[in-house]
C-alpha cells in the first residue's frame, strides 16, 4: 500500500504555478484561511510534516512549535521573517531560494542606477505627455566612470559589483567584515563609503541588525550629487529621512524597489522626477520565478528523500 503524501501547512498565498504543483504532490492546508490560527495550531500540533512559506509571510515560533519536526521551505532569499532560533529548538529544517535570483536582482539594481541618474522614466513622461515640442528634457547625470558603493557584498552585491566594473566604475563596499578574495576595496565606515560614493546601493540583509541603517547621517554624507539605490529590504532605509533628503535636495535622487510597509510607499517619495519607484519586481522575471519555484520543490523532495534540505539559510 502506497504511503500517503506528506502533509504541509501553507502559511500564506504562493505563486499559482508553485501552488498547483504542491497540491499535486502533497496534502496542503492553507493556514492563512484559518479564522483562529492559534487554536488550529494547538489542535493539530505534530500532525503536519512541514510547511511552505514566502519571505514576506515568514514563519513564526508558534508554527515551528506546532510542527515540532520536519521542514519549512521558503520561497525567497530573505529569512529575517523566519524564526530560526525556534526552528533549531524544534528540530525543523529550513530552506530558502538563494543564488537563482542574483542576476535578475543585480540587473534591476543597475536599471535603477541608469533610470535615476539619466532620468529615463521622467524623460519617457516628457515625450508621452507631449512636452518635447515645448522644450528639451533637462540634462542628466552620467553613470560610466562614477563611484559605486555597495552596502552588503553578498551574492547579489557581488553581482552588482561585477556589473559596475563593466561601466568602468570604481567599486568599494561595506559589510560586517572584509572579503579578502574580492578585488574591491573594503570600507569599514558606512559614512565614509557614502561620502565617497556617487551611487550607494543597498544590498544587505534585512532584520533588526540593519534596521534603518541608511539614515540621515548616511544620506547627508552621500550628498547632493549622490544617488541611493535600494533592492535589499525596505526596513534598511529610514524612509522619512530619505523623503526629507529628497525634498531638501540633500541627495540627487533615488531608485527603490522595496519599502518598509509594502505595498504602501511614503507620499514624500512619489511624484518626483528624481525618484524611481518600482513595485518590488527585482526578482520577478519568468526565468527567475521558475527557478525559485523549482528550488522550493527540490528542497522539499531532498528533505523527504534524504532528511536534509539543499539550501538552508546562509
Amino acid at each position: 500500500m502506497q504511503a500517503a503524501p506528506p502533509r504541509l501547512l501553507q502559511i500564506g498565498p504562493l505563486p499559482s504555478a508553485l501552488e498547483a504543483v504542491l497540491q499535486q504532490r502533497y496534502q496542503m492546508h492553507p493556514l492563512w484561511k484559518e479564522p483562529e490560527r492559534g487554536a488550529f495550531l494547538a489542535r493539530t500540533a505534530g500532525s503536519f510534516d512541514g510547511a511552505v512559506t514566502m519571505s514576506r509571510h515568514g514563519c513564526t515560533a508558534d508554527i515551528f512549535e506546532s510542527l515540532g519536526k520536519g521542514v519549512v521551505a521558503c520561497f525567497g532569499v530573505g529569512f529575517e521573517g523566519l524564526d530560526l532560533q525556534a526552528a533549531a529548538r524544534c528540530g525543523v529544517q529550513v530552506s530558502t531560494t538563494p543564488d537563482v535570483l542574483n542576476d535578475c536582482v543585480a540587473d534591476c539594481a543597475f536599471g535603477l542606477i541608469l533610470a535615476s541618474a539619466r532620468g529615463l522614466v521622467a524623460a519617457d513622461r516628457h515625450v508621452q505627455q507631449g512636452r518635447w515640442p515645448a522644450g528639451p528634457f533637462p540634462l542628466a547625470t552620467r553613470v560610466s566612470g562614477k563611484r559605486l558603493g555597495i552596502v552588503g557584498l553578498g551574492r547579489i552585491g557581488a553581482a552588482i559589483a561585477r556589473r559596475g566594473s563593466g561601466f568602468d566604475m570604481p567599486v568599494r563596499y561595506h559589510g560586517r567584515k572584509p572579503r579578502p578574495e574580492v578585488p574591491y576595496d573594503y570600507e569599514p565606515d558606512l559614512i565614509e563609503l557614502a561620502r565617497w560614493a556617487d551611487f550607494l546601493v543597498v544590498a544587505c540583509r534585512g532584520g533588526a541588525e540593519t534596521h534603518h541603517l541608511i539614515n540621515t547621517p548616511v544620506l547627508r554624507a552621500l550628498g547632493p550629487q549622490g544617488f541611493l539605490i535600494n533592492i535589499a529590504r525596505g526596513s534598511v532605509v529610514d524612509e522619512q529621512a530619505l523623503a526629507e533628503a529628497i525634498a531638501q535636495e540633500h541627495i540627487a535622487g533615488a531608485g527603490l524597489d522595496v519599502y518598509e510597509h509594502e505595498p504602501h510607499v511614503p507620499p514624500g517619495l512619489l511624484g518626483r522626477d528624481n525618484v524611481v519607484v518600482l513595485p518590488h519586481v527585482a526578482a520577478t522575471t519568468r526565468e527567475t520565478r521558475a527557478a525559485m519555484e523549482q528550488l522550493v520543490l527540490d528542497n522539499l523532495q531532498a528533505y523527504f528523500t534524504t532528511g536534509k534540505v539543499l539550501t538552508p539559510p546562509a
